[in-house]
């Protein structure tokens, strides 16, 4: 039976996942969500099996990707919704610096993990990875051989930016890539707003964001609670922005997220998903 629920922010074993394309559509039929958008960090890669999974099954899926960018010295995602193929070549073409800097700094960060007695297995991490793999495959490994007991341990002590061992690479400009997504006809949107950025940080991005064409902000997430979701809700009527949402599902790598319902009370309508696809173009 399909829910009036949708969710609009997944990954795949093509990113930082552990589901692959096709597991993340059946789960999402089994779960009776109407739809389910695929949005990798900075790859397309996994979209063709995702959208042939979904052939002839009771669900939409949303092709995506979520977008890395900076915004000063903050950083701040950006998802990509309803990208067309025929865009794909744009797409990679715009990632293409940012996986290189992104694939140097993670080899730099394991040079420097194994030179202060960090173990890292580079063709390992390689081998849990469709994609390019990223802090969340280093965390994990760290957690199995030991040095911390989470994932979450791994990112707020040896992974962290403000520790030793990791260097953030130059990432995409925030503005750039909303009006990269604008040019392609996609449907852009701001990931989790709360994570990165204060109410008063928030109010003063918007108007500068909605300019350069930002259509949506998730105002439900996996991590907000009822305060937070109601005063994204909020915000999000004030600046006429649209609404959006969704797990942020990584399968085993976010453990006690689940696809469609994040911590258990997650409820992102089909009405989401129906205004935003009317945006594309």
């Amino acid at each position: 039976m399909i829910k009036p629920y949708c969710d609009l922010h997944t990954h795949s074993n093509f990113s930082d996942g552990t589901y692959t394309p096709a597991e993340l559509i059946d789960e999402a039929v089994r779960l009776g969500l109407s739809a389910i958008a695929l949005t990798d960090h900075n790859c397309i890669s996994g979209l063709a099996e995702f959208k042939s999974a979904a052939e002839g099954k009771p669900i939409k899926a949303v092709p995506g990707v979520e977008f890395s960018t900076d915004y000063g010295e903050t950083e701040l995602h950006i998802v990509a919704l309803f990208i067309k193929e025929e865009s794909y070549e744009k797409i990679n073409a715009l990632v293409d610096d940012l996986k290189k800097r992104k694939e140097k700094c993670n080899l730099e960060l394991i040079e420097r993990l194994n030179a202060g007695g960090y173990i890292i297995d580079l063709e390992k991490l390689h081998g849990e990875s469709r994609g390019q793999i990223n802090r969340a495959h280093i965390a994990h490994q760290l957690m199995m051989a030991g040095y911390v007991k989470s994932i979450e341990e791994a990112f707020d002590t040896l992974l962290s930016k403000n520790g030793k061992f990791y260097t953030q690479p130059k990432r995409l400009d925030v503005f750039e890539v909303i009006k990269f997504i604008k040019s392609i006809g996609a449907v852009s949107v701001l990931a989790h707003p709360f994570l990165n950025l204060s109410e008063p940080e928030l109010r003063e991005f918007l108007p500068k964001a909605k300019a350069a064409g930002l259509h949506a902000m998730e105002t439900l997430y996996s991590k907000f609670d009822d305060e937070t979701t109601a005063l994204a809700r909020k915000i999000a009527s004030e600046y006429g922005i649209f609404e959006s949402g969704g797990s942020d599902f990584h399968g085993w790598r976010k453990p006690g997220i689940e696809l469609g319902t994040g911590r258990g009370t997650l409820a992102v309508p089909t009405e989401f998903f129906n205004a935003l696809e009317a945006l594309k173009r």
